[in-house]
């Protein structure tokens, strides 16, 4: 981060109360923001350009989507004794960086302010009764005539989400020994596919790891995590960087964040309090608890750090990995994807329809010229239909496929989101470009799927010719794609247009994790890797019948039992 500006942490003064550390967060995150840059139009204008060539450009409905940070947060309760004293201990350790390296003050100042208003979350949590359920209205607006009916599910439907579950069999590193877990695939993957052309030798670098064994230490519980931390400051005291130094903030946070989590949860284990599966945070306060997470986590070169389209999609890729969840988190302990539990529908709606038109918006050639870190959102899609451990394909499958005439959802038009955060961002919906003819390869995959599945052939073919139109001609590995689609998208329609049944759904679900396990290597092949994530973000995020839209857009139903796995 640029060395001339300053942000003092307050060590040395009572703990701000939550209502002020949330409006000085929102405010320094303003502060920072960037606006978008001449390179980031021209691509977009090209893009557009590019479309328009395919057909007459047509006016369409158009919806807006209000900045999170331009909300007022909501009041929380100060924090308990015990919250108190984690924070002494947290600003102690952050006055030590701050001293040693200057450079990542801001990210101090974030991590301070950040730990204050997640300790008030969690006591408000805990401690104040749940406001009245939303009264739900008919709205008209095409979205919201378009959410499903969620199945009944039970406590024991959400195994799968704990985050103890099955790792991965292979590993998502091939040059070296490396943690064989789902939780860090879609890192290393999202990682090569920025590294491909401009290295900025992020791959490998040891302090990437910090964050890591912080924030997942319950799952592998033979780490060392203090000598490990030694280690990386005994290195940066040799070689330093700015995002060494800020590692240690965000691992400090991660670890502060495990610790506010263990406790409260320990305190409803106890008896202490009854957690609700309802939350009081909002949009503004969850999208400034997910910035010193992502803004390390999704490490990215200083020059574009702060710019709008970055934050936009590190604000995204939290939207649908906490939205597949949302209905096993409505049970679990993970403040930060409580938010969605008293969101309004039509907002949520609004945010599903925003994290779609990203993906398709990653989907063209030109959205990845601008910024290095721009595989963020294609690779979280990829990875949350490649684990097995999200409820893309599994409450996702709903009995019957809804028209794909005139879907709102398909004539989402690709938007970058840039102003989500601040000025908020405006979608369009009108009729979605569609190429003349396939390219070989692409139409070798329509070719397979005719033979196979004639059923579901037609609307695989329309969905390639709509994907071409966004990419261009597809140059991906034929094989591995049509292997990944048939047991992912075409096994998730085949079983929805056939009798309902949650085993066949489980069935889909559990070997979308297997066909990740055998092929997610693959799509670390430089000169296939992208083109195959290209396709398969677009397959699992945007292509009809949207299993991403159908995971996301209804509120969690009530469960009966009681589980909180952390």
């Amino acid at each position: 981060m640029p060395q001339d500006v300053r942000f003092d942490v307050p060590f040395d003064t009572p703990v701000l109360q939550p209502a002020e550390a949330g409006d000085a967060l929102a405010r320094l995150l303003m502060e920072r923001v960037d606006g978008s840059t001449q390179e980031h139009q021209r691509c977009q204008n090209a893009a557009q350009q590019r479309l328009d060539a395919l057909g007459s450009p047509h006016s369409g409905t158009t919806l807006h989507v209000e900045g999170a940070l331009q909300m007022a947060p909501r009041a929380f309760l100060p924090p308990d004794e015990e919250g108190d004293a984690r924070l002494r201990r947290l600003d102690t350790s952050l006055r030590l960086i701050g001293e040693a390296f200057p450079q990542v003050s801001t990210d101090i100042e974030i991590c301070h302010l950040t730990s204050t208003m997640l300790e008030a979350a969690w006591r408000s949590r805990a401690l104040t009764p749940p406001r009245e359920k939303e009264r739900i209205t008919a709205c008209a607006c095409p979205l919201c005539r378009r959410l499903p009916a969620p199945p009944a599910r039970t406590l024991g439907d959400y195994g799968w989400r704990q985050s103890a579950g099955r790792p991965l069999t292979v590993k998502t590193w091939p040059y070296r020994e490396e943690l064989d877990s789902v939780l860090t695939g879609g890192w290393s993957l999202v990682r090569q596919m920025n590294d491909l052309e401009r290295d900025l030798s992020l791959r490998h670098r040891f302090e990437d790891d910090i964050l890591v064994f912080h924030e997942y230490k319950r799952v592998i519980d033979t780490i060392d995590t203090t000598r490990l931390t030694q280690l990386a400051e005994g290195r940066l005291a040799e070689n330093f960087s700015t995002n060494s130094a800020r590692a240690l903030v965000c691992g400090l946070y991660a670890a502060h964040k495990r610790s506010v989590d263990e406790y409260w949860l320990q305190q409803h284990h106890a008896g202490n309090v009854v957690l609700p599966q309802t939350n009081p945070l909002g949009e503004s306060t969850y999208a400034a608890l997910q910035m010193l997470d992502c803004l390390f986590w999704h490490v990215s070169p200083d020059t574009e750090l702060w710019q709008q389209e970055h934050l936009a999609s590190l604000l995204l890729c939290r939207v649908i990995d906490d939205m597949t969840d949302v209905r096993a988190d409505a049970l679990t302990g993970e403040i930060s994807n409580f938010w969605l539990a008293d969101m309004p529908t039509h907002t949520k709606a609004l945010y599903a329809a925003c994290a779609i038109a990203l993906v398709k918006h990653g989907c063209m050639p030109e959205a990845h010229t601008p910024m290095w870190n721009t595989w963020l959102m294609t690779s979280t899609a990829v990875w949350l239909g490649l684990t097995g451990r999200h409820a893309l394909w599994f409450d996702g499958i709903t009995q019957g496929l809804p028209p794909a005439e005139e879907c709102p959802l398909c004539d989402l038009q690709p938007n970058a989101c840039s102003g989500i955060l601040t000025d908020g961002t405006t979608l369009t919906i009108a009729p979605r470009p569609t190429a003349p003819a396939l390219s070989p390869r692409t139409a070798e995959l329509s070719a397979r799927c005719r033979a196979q599945f004639p059923r579901t052939w037609a609307l695989f073919d329309a969905e390639l010719h709509a994907f071409e139109a966004l990419h261009g001609p597809w140059h991906g590995n034929t094989d591995t794609a049509w292997e990944i689609l048939r047991r992912t998208y075409i096994a998730a329609v085949e079983a929805a247009g056939a009798a309902p049944s949650p085993d066949r759904a489980r069935e889909v679900q559990q070997d979308a994790g297997a066909v990740g396990c055998e092929y997610s290597y693959t799509l670390h092949d430089p000169e296939t890797g992208r083109e195959d994530t290209a396709l398969l973000a677009y397959m699992f995020g945007c292509a009809h019948p949207h299993f991403l839209w159908n995971a996301t857009g209804y509120r969690p139903t009530d469960l009966a039992g009681d589980w909180l796995d952390g």
